[in-house]
């Protein structure tokens, strides 16, 4: 669960796949010579009592075995749609969306971490 700073906005979260590589939905914008897009697929799920708005992507972190951070970038890929400008989730209902991250080629994504806001908690997931 994902708690916010509004007490009202609780939301559940399910990391439901992990894309490495991701492809470039653009080929014009890819990664840089010897780095890759990882893209994690969340969903979100509205549990609390107000609508949620946000950018999912400011509290979000991918670590790597080494325990290098890497922050999302902008960049879209082709498996799935990003969170885009923000997600809006009503309460009760859903919304799933893609965060990337661009990594170097040898690093091994090792952990993801969200929050519903950068100011919360982050929770963390173990990637395989």
């Amino acid at each position: 669960i994902l708690q916010s700073a509004d007490p009202a906005t609780r939301l559940a979260a399910t990391v439901t796949r992990v894309v490495a590589p991701a492809t470039p939905a653009n080929a014009l914008i890819g990664p840089q010579p010897g780095n890759r897009f990882v893209a994690v697929e969340v969903t979100l799920v509205n549990q609390g009592q107000s609508v949620y708005t946000g950018l999912p992507g400011l509290g979000a972190v991918l670590v790597d075995a080494a325990g290098q951070q890497y922050q999302p970038t902008p960049a879209e890929v082709s498996e799935g749609q990003g969170f885009g400008a923000g997600a809006t989730v009503n309460v009760g209902e859903s919304r799933p969306g893609m965060l990337v991250f661009e990594l170097p080629q040898t690093a091994t994504p090792a952990a993801f971490q969200l929050a519903a806001d950068p100011a919360a908690q982050k929770s963390q997931w173990t990637l395989s």
